[in-house]
């Protein structure tokens, strides 16, 4: 377990270094943030009363999708990983003593968070001076904290484990291109990057809400936002780790499948 700590912490310390893609990064997507929430606005005055979330709650939902945006988007994957695989350089980490899977997968861990770091803080301090109904607000239960980190720390899990799904996707195919365009589209529809879960049709909602993708930003967002409360809150994470199980279960049968099978140049 230590081993895989000191890729994480390498990854994470790495992944600091990009200050001015931070800066840049922080610009556009608090630029980005009063557009969308502009535009929420515009149709909470027709009718507030047609839409499943307050919106104060959908304010808060779009803050922190900002603020979190390298930690939950999928396009901001490893590109490393993937030349590994398509150059054929990945048999250098297959001589290496340790698992592969679980490797990339704590270099995943620290890429994001180091990503996220340096560009939450500041977004989200903005965001909470910004004049009200813009303003971003937060809970005052200590519970529903607890519950948000809790579930922030589930939800990025799940995240990386589904790309770590894409990753091993490569090892079957030509190119990397093509799944990681799919992947993206899918991911961004369903995890309610695109429009939040609740503000689909209610059946498409509930279905959503079981998938995995539901178990990723979806979560923790609405938990901060008082969306999902109480029992819902602990039925929501309880999901979140019965996904994370699974998907790292099958992430890591399918490397093993695709080790067996794994085929370079030279032999």
């Amino acid at each position: 377990m230590k081993k895989y700590f000191s890729f994480l912490r390498l990854k994470f310390c790495m992944s600091l270094q990009y200050r001015a893609a931070a800066f840049a990064g922080i610009i556009t997507q608090f630029i980005w943030g009063i557009i969308l929430i502009l535009m929420y606005k515009a149709f909470y005055q027709t009718d507030a009363t047609a839409f499943p979330m307050s919106f104060q709650a959908t304010v808060n939902y779009i803050w922190l999708e900002e603020a979190t945006l390298a930690l939950f988007m999928v396009w901001t994957m490893d590109n490393e990983i993937f030349d590994l695989i398509t150059s054929g350089n990945v048999a250098y980490e297959l001589c290496r003593p340790l698992s592969v899977y679980n490797m990339w997968f704590a270099k995943n861990i620290g890429s994001r968070y180091a990503k996220a770091i340096l560009r939450c803080i500041p977004i989200l301090v903005i965001a909470m001076m910004i004049p009200s109904p813009y303003r971003l607000t937060f809970p005052s239960d200590f519970k529903m904290w607890l519950l948000f980190i809790i579930s922030l720390i589930l939800a990025s899990l799940v995240t990386v484990a589904m790309c770590m799904l894409i990753y091993i996707a490569c090892f079957f195919t030509v190119s990397a291109a093509g799944v990681r365009m799919l992947a993206v589209s899918i991911f961004e529809f369903f995890q309610g990057n695109v429009i939040p879960i609740p503000f689909f049709p209610e059946k498409l909602s509930k279905i959503m809400e079981l998938l995995p993708f539901g178990s990723m930003q979806n979560v923790p967002f609405r938990i901060f936002s008082g969306d999902i409360a109480g029992s819902k809150a602990l039925t929501a994470i309880s999901m979140q780790v019965i996904w994370l199980v699974i998907i790292v279960a099958l992430g890591k049968g399918l490397m093993a499948k695709a080790m067996k099978k794994i085929c370079m140049q030279g032999g």
